[in-house]
């Protein structure tokens, strides 16, 4: 439904290859802690005590629940040549060169043998006979993964499933007694609240750092079913896997990504809510897959343009761009236009909360979604289906075309076979875009569906409905595959 950003330029994701292959940087970012003294201030006449926050009980407790996850794959050999990974100039390259083992590097083996790639990870074990927790794209093709203890054990482990969609696998070593962590809420987390991590940056074992909580419920591009937490704390390549704690030193989060143009921290990290990771875990042991809800809708998340286009009282909500012809969402009743609002009692504040809350849906229940629709809150009733890979037919344009000066559009309606292709009744292709729509960011190409929750079948609606406003509008717009509204500016 949305476009993941490309490796190392945007959000990196993955585990170091330590020594052999390309790498990739899953990770996070933040600053490390130490104990302090009490600071005193004084504040409008009174003293007023403050303590830095003391790590030293998360490490002692939670230290030995942490594990060092090590993985070979085996790919053909590649021509070295430039590229991510390979310049000379590479931090981690220049990094592996000094502080690595020797060995032949990639692109070095005899012409055509398979090439060993080795990969480090973090994870973390979550019962006491060897169960362990890391992320998917860690163990992603390993041929052997090997799990190291904080007590120098290493074990063979066994992948117990993989779910790529949230980014999280189940691992079993053959152990008992094992220490393991505190599970806590990720809901229960407050933006600016202290967190830390432990991990294994660039294969340094146990490694501590610390951070803040920066943000919830983070929407990631392509990532529609994973509310991420976003921190500051530090993680590097190494870190991928690792548990986020907070300061009761229970597990809130599984790190995940980074944010960054180098692959390197930049002070911008997600982290995979605990919630998800163990929902995920426990379809994975007991069923071998997960399974997840769908209502067969396209949404996006509320601005305040369009939170004044459709007169909600306040900026928040998934806007439903396009909803499924068959589709649950459609046999209930639910429009292109509208605002959910929450799902079964809880407030939806944008898209990645619906997803999550769909997904989490087991197909075949019902779930109730509060409605904006025409300036009123109405519950609905879905029955849940279950999640399908899906496909979406893209369009062509051609024809005559009339203007729409207010607007700036120069467009022409579809031909039936064009209706068919797209399955709609109306919408006008935009043949030029100026002005307000220009602004707005509409493009040539583009096909409008709606004028606010309005479906468009002509331009002379189009012009009518132009006639009677002078503020923002949202119109609906389908460009290739992916349908959104636009917020467009006419007064």
């Amino acid at each position: 439904m949305f476009s993941r950003l490309t490796a190392r330029k945007w959000l990196i994701a993955a585990v170091v290859p330590a020594v052999f292959g390309v790498y990739y940087v899953f990770a996070l970012p933040g600053h490390t802690t130490a104990n302090a003294a009490p600071q005193t201030t004084t504040q409008a006449g009174k003293t007023v005590s403050q303590h830095l926050p003391d790590f030293t009980r998360i490490v002692e407790e939670n230290g030995p629940s942490v594990v060092n996850v090590s993985v070979s794959r085996t790919t053909p050999v590649a021509a070295q040549g430039p590229g991510p990974g390979n310049s000379q100039d590479d931090p981690l390259q220049d990094f592996l060169r000094r502080f690595g083992p020797q060995g032949r590097g990639p692109g070095q083996g005899p012409q055509g043998e398979p090439e060993i790639q080795r990969g480090l990870g973090s994870g973390f074990i979550i019962s006491s006979d060897g169960i362990i927790l890391t992320n998917a794209h860690v163990v992603a093709e390993a041929t052997e993964i090997t799990v190291k203890l904080t007590d120098r054990r290493e074990f063979d482990a066994k992948v117990l499933g993989v779910d790529k969609r949230t980014d999280i696998a189940v691992l079993k070593i053959d152990a008992k007694n094992l220490p393991s962590v505190k599970i806590g809420h990720a809901g229960e987390l407050k933006v600016g609240e202290w967190v830390a991590a432990i991990g294994s940056p660039f294969g340094f074992e146990n490694t501590i750092t610390s951070g803040i909580v920066s943000a919830k419920a983070r929407a990631l591009p392509d990532e529609n079913y994973v509310p991420f937490i976003q921190t500051d704390v530090a993680v590097n390549p190494g870190n991928s896997g690792g548990p986020l704690f907070n300061m009761d030193g229970e597990v809130v989060g599984v790190n995940s990504q980074i944010f960054s143009r180098t692959g390197g921290f930049m002070g911008l990290s997600f982290a995979i809510p605990i919630d998800v990771a163990m929902q995920v875990k426990d379809d994975l042991v007991q069923n071998g897959k997960v399974t997840r809800g769908r209502i067969g809708v396209q949404i996006q998340d509320v601005n305040q343009a369009l939170a004044n286009s459709f007169g909600l009282p306040k900026t928040q909500g998934a806007l439903i761009s396009g909803v499924e012809p068959g589709s649950p969402a459609e046999k209930a009743g639910l429009k292109t236009g509208d605002v959910v609002l929450g799902v079964n009692g809880k407030e939806i504040g944008q898209l990645s909360e619906l997803s999550g809350a769909i997904a989490a849906t087991k197909p075949g229940n019902s779930a109730r979604l509060q409605v904006w629709r025409e300036g009123k809150s109405r519950d609905v009733d879905v029955k849940v289906a279950e999640l399908m890979d899906q496909k979406v037919a893209a369009n062509n344009s051609a024809g005559d075309s009339q203007t729409s000066a207010k607007l700036g559009l120069t467009v022409r309606e579809l031909a039936p076979d064009e209706r068919a292709q797209l399955k709609t009744e109306g919408g006008l292709v935009v043949q030029n875009a100026s002005g307000a729509a220009a602004r707005a960011g509409i493009q040539p190409g583009d096909v409008i569906l709606a004028f606010n929750d309005t479906p468009l079948t002509s331009v002379e609606q189009l012009k009518n409905l132009m006639k009677k406003t002078d503020k923002t509008i949202a119109l609906l717009i389908q460009r290739d595959s992916n349908r959104m509204y636009v917020p467009v500016q006419v007064g």
